[in-house]
This record gives structure tokens, C-alpha cells and sequence, in this order.
């Protein structure tokens, strides 16, 4: 919950690796008053969200996919080794899917494509869990997507959102698993 940070800024312990994120208030928020938010243009945005290192997780965010033109994503990343290497667990309302992704020397790789329907403007549940090299990801409390990869054993936890998508995220839980 970002309820104690400050309107504006970053969240303590936070680091942007790439977008335009800052803390507002949201009349809706689930946790009101405030969410964390990505409101700028770039490929990728990332935000680490601090220097904890997780080996197996559970990862749980409510977003809301606000606008965007090309891509309207929210995503949780997890196992960082560093801003061009990690996994992504990314929901999108444009494409209606729910995908994990590997982000591999600053590239980006589909592992697994799950159906779902994400709904522009309306705030849900995203939810990673990894284990070993099993990773599974859940909308609103169904599983959509689930693969196994052995690239990264553990890392740091994060946000992120594509292109020129704003969206906001809030409750954000990690949890060693």
C-alpha cells in the first residue's frame, strides 16, 4: 500500500528502471488514498520495488489499466538480476491475455500465452507464484497461465507496465512461498 508515501514521489525503498512512476491520490483505490502509478512513454517501464531477494513467491497486486493507445499492460516482475534481466507476469487489456515473458539481455521473449479478460478502467487482481522453475500467474483469483523455466533461480521483485500504457497499481504483496 502506498497510503504513507508521499503524493508525487517514489515509494520508500523503490527504484524507477525505466518510465515515469510516482504515489497519487485516487479517489477509487482500493486502499485509499493512494496507489503508485506509471503515467510516462517507454518500451518497457520497470520499478523495482526494493532490495529484497526472493527464491520461490508469491506476488499479488491490484491494478487498473488507465489509457494507452498501443498498450494498456500492468505486470509484475520478479527474480531481477538487474534492469535487463527478469521475468514478467504481464496482464493486458488491448490484447486480452495474460502472459509470462522472459526479459533477456534487454529482450523480451513470449514463455507462455493464457486467454483472460482484462477490463480497461476497472481495478483487479494479478497474482505470480513461482516455486523452483514452475511459474504461474492469476487473474482475479483464476489461474490463465503457467510454464517452467530454469533461467533465473531468484532475484528482486517489481512492477511494470509497455509502452505507453498508464496504469495504476495498489496492495501490493510479496511473500516468500
Amino acid at each position: 500500500m502506498f497510503d504513507t508515501d508521499p503524493v508525487g514521489g517514489l515509494p520508500a525503498g523503490a527504484t524507477a528502471l525505466s518510465g515515469t512512476w510516482a504515489v497519487r491520490a485516487e479517489t477509487d483505490a482500493p486502499s485509499p488514498p493512494n496507489v503508485l502509478c506509471q503515467t510516462g512513454t517507454a518500451e518497457f517501464p520497470a520499478l523495482l520495488l526494493s532490495n529484497s531477494v526472493y527464491t520461490d513467491s508469491v506476488i499479488t497486486t491490484r491494478f487498473k489499466p488507465i489509457s494507452g493507445q498501443t498498450d494498456q499492460a500492468a505486470g509484475i516482475i520478479f527474480r531481477i538480476q538487474d534492469k535487463d534481466n527478469y521475468y514478467i507476469l504481464r496482464a493486458n487489456a488491448l490484447e486480452g491475455n495474460v502472459n509470462v515473458f522472459i526479459y533477456q539481455a534487454g529482450q523480451r521473449s513470449l514463455l507462455k500465452e493464457g486467454t483472460a479478460k482484462v477490463v480497461t478502467g476497472q481495478w483487479q487482481e494479478l497474482r505470480g507464484e513461482v516455486k523452483g522453475s514452475h511459474m504461474r500467474g492469476f487473474l482475479n483469483g483464476t489461474l490463465v497461465v503457467e510454464t517452467t523455466d530454469t533461467t533465473y533461480k531468484a532475484g528482486k521483485v517489481g512492477l511494470w507496465t509497455k509502452s505507453d500504457s498508464v496504469t495504476c497499481f495498489d496492495n501490493v504483496q510479496v511473500k516468500a512461498a
